[in-house]
């Protein structure tokens, strides 16, 4: 019987089969040693193409082998946290909360409690206590017993171990292994050892080949191209960076350029110029990222006087403006910027009476704890129109426009507070049945455009890309947008 088609590997390994006994099962080891080889998928490789070819038999043994993960790899080498907070409460004369956080930091004093907790440690009033200390002693030994012996099968480990430490983040892993073993079919014993020799097989015609003789004379790989193939990977854009070209276009199909600026700003421009107090919560630590070097952006005296006139009396526009003490000082603190508005109110001072039509597409910073719908740093969007007889009509057309072009024909808005637009909107879209608040719009107040010398009306829109992002690609975790997962990114829409 001929061997049609073999590939040498595959010619190697059924030469070495026929040379043993023809019922004998042949493992990964003895394939590798056999045939001479290291790689692992070269074996495994040829054994598949001999089972096409029905000249081996495959079979397979699936198991199931615990591992340790990467935090697990950590408590092995410097013990688990709970084993850690137990030597230092017996080491302590009177253990107490305080001092167990200042002992350990924060990311581990709060989940470490816990775990005490479940060992039978109480507290009260505020101090650690507990009754049992043989047990406890007992639990964490066994419990880093568990991990020292890994890997191990599942089949071999405790069952309550296993089940404790799968519900703790990081420590253990579940690995699935396939264990092939292969042998001689009665097709592959009559292969005649002449059909098995390793010969130069040309898979690919080049140029260079058939500039010569040799290719007369040469063997060639068959191919059966009834046969499916594979689809080739190629290149795409990252959906947030496709999602961000779509908005661009759509802004400059509707006769809007393009803004860039920096992101460190001084507090004047990024809160008092848009008339924001500085009382404000927006001004506290936990909302800002303020910046030690440069210590202060430098700003000029008469526009740090006009922002100080119509914060504390609202200066010639009508307004009674906040009261209170304006700090120029505190105007001149440099901050990362909390949304891209800083730079179009920059831009329209530069240009006070010239008529513009601008958007941003930018990152933005604010001390967010990470969670599903929340980070520190992301990205925002923004329109901005200043021309002579802009209206709150005009502002509703724009945005209906830009939306319905996004994919979102009904849009509605319905009134909102914002501190430096009047009249102000929430801007919301209808989204499988449901209405959905996707962004803010308004008209610039007279505080914010008057001191700059601007006379035309300002109307302006934002709203969160990330939020965007959520709606079009169907998440419920914002931080998916960021997580290097190619199968996930393979997979999204092309926007």
């Amino acid at each position: 019987m001929g061997a049609p088609n073999l590939l040498n590997p595959e010619r190697r390994m059924l030469r070495a089969m026929q040379l043993s006994e023809p019922t004998r099962m042949w493992d990964l080891s003895s394939i590798l040693a056999a045939c001479e080889w290291t790689d692992q998928a070269v074996a495994v490789g040829a054994g598949h193409g001999l089972q096409n070819h029905g000249f081996v038999a495959v079979v397979e043994d699936l198991s199931q082998e615990v591992k340790l993960d990467v935090e697990g790899e950590k408590a092995v080498e410097n013990g688990l946290l709970e084993h850690r907070l137990w030597a230092w409460m017996q080491s302590e004369e009177a253990a107490t909360m305080g001092a167990l956080q200042q002992a350990f930091e924060r990311h581990e004093a709060g989940p470490g409690v816990g775990l005490l907790k479940q060992l039978g440690v109480s507290i009260e009033g505020g101090a650690l206590q507990f009754s049992n200390a043989e047990e406890i002693t007992a639990k964490i030994d066994a419990r880093t017993a568990f991990l020292g012996a890994l890997p191990a099968e599942v089949s071999d480990v405790d069952a309550d171990m296993l089940h404790h430490f799968s519900a703790r983040k990081n420590l253990i892993q579940i690995v699935e292994k396939t264990e092939r073993r292969w042998a001689l079919t009665p097709q592959g014993q009559q292969v005649s050892p002449d059909e098995l020799q390793e010969t130069n097989v040309i898979a690919e015609l080049t140029p260079e080949l058939l500039q010569g003789e040799d290719w007369k004379n040469a063997e060639y790989r068959a191919f059966d191209v009834s046969l499916e193939a594979a689809t080739p990977r190629t290149g795409r854009s990252h959906p947030m960076q496709a999602l961000i070209g779509r908005i661009r276009s759509i802004f400059l199909e509707m006769g809007f350029s393009e803004l860039v600026d920096d992101y460190v700003q001084s507090a004047g421009w990024n809160m008092d110029a848009l008339f924001i107090p500085q009382d404000h919560p927006a001004r506290e630590m936990q909302d800002t990222f303020y910046l030690d070097n440069p210590a202060t952006v430098e700003l000029s005296e008469d526009l740090t006087a006009a922002w100080k006139s119509i914060h504390e009396s609202g200066g010639e526009t009508g307004s009674t403006g906040w009261g209170g003490t304006y700090s120029a000082e505190v105007s001149s603190r440099p901050l990362l910027r909390t949304h891209t508005t800083v730079n179009t109110i920059q831009y329209l001072a530069r240009h006070p009476t010239q008529a513009c039509r601008v958007f941003s597409v930018d990152r933005v910073f604010r001390k967010e704890a990470i969670d599903r719908t929340h980070l520190p740093e992301f990205h925002q969007i923004e329109g901005i129109i200043m021309e002579e007889g802009a209206n709150l009509q005009m502002l509703v057309t724009t945005l209906k426009t830009f939306y319905a072009k996004m994919g979102y024909p009904e849009v509605r808005v319905r009134p909102a507070y914002f501190p430096y637009t009047e009249p102000s909107l929430e801007i919301e879209v209808k989204w499988r049945g449901k209405w959905l608040e996707l962004g803010g719009a308004g008209i610039f107040r007279p505080e914010v455009t008057e001191p700059l010398g601007i006379g035309s009306p300002v109307l302006a829109w934002g709203m969160g890309l990330e939020r965007l992002a959520m709606l079009v690609l169907g998440l419920d975790d914002i931080r998916q947008l960021y997580v290097s997962d190619l199968e996930w990114l393979r997979n999204q829409p092309i926007l």
